[in-house]
């Protein structure tokens, strides 16, 4: 056991997070997303939402700081009006852990593309749609 891990935190994710490097991406997908699909680095995470992997990943992993947008969503298509209601909660994480950078906004086919060269992707059972996010990971200070 260790100290100040959040107890979402799975051994297999700690290990993947200790490995990834300055600049490598680590995508939290919702459950309609094609995880295995897209990238052979898959950790299923099918009893939690986005936002608590999300929020425990930031206590962890700081986010790049010598890019524009370390954060990326992917963007609604026409049939979705406005942003989603899940969206909010990313940006109060975001907020909690005094991000300062941007947030980028990707076309679905474009973040899918991005997703396969992710060090790997935490396949969630979120049930919100669009609920898909890029991190970037920064330097350890």
């Amino acid at each position: 056991m260790l100290k100040n891990v959040p107890q979402n935190i799975s051994p297999e994710l700690l290990k993947i997070l200790c490995e990834m490097g300055h600049s490598d991406e680590i995508v939290i997908s919702d459950g309609n997303f094609p995880s295995a699909g897209i990238n052979k680095n898959v950790i299923r995470y099918d009893a939690c939402g986005v936002t608590d992997i999300l929020k425990s990943i930031l206590e962890l992993f700081p986010l790049d700081e010598y890019v524009e947008f370390p954060v990326i969503l992917m963007k609604t298509g026409e049939e979705y009006e406005g942003k989603p209601e899940i969206w909010k909660e990313y940006e109060e994480a975001l907020e909690e852990n005094k991000f300062k950078g941007k947030v980028l906004e990707i076309d679905r086919f474009d973040f899918y593309e991005r997703a396969k060269h992710a060090y790997a992707v935490i396949a969630t059972g979120e049930t919100a749609i669009y609920a898909n996010i890029i991190l970037k990971k920064g330097v350890v200070k």
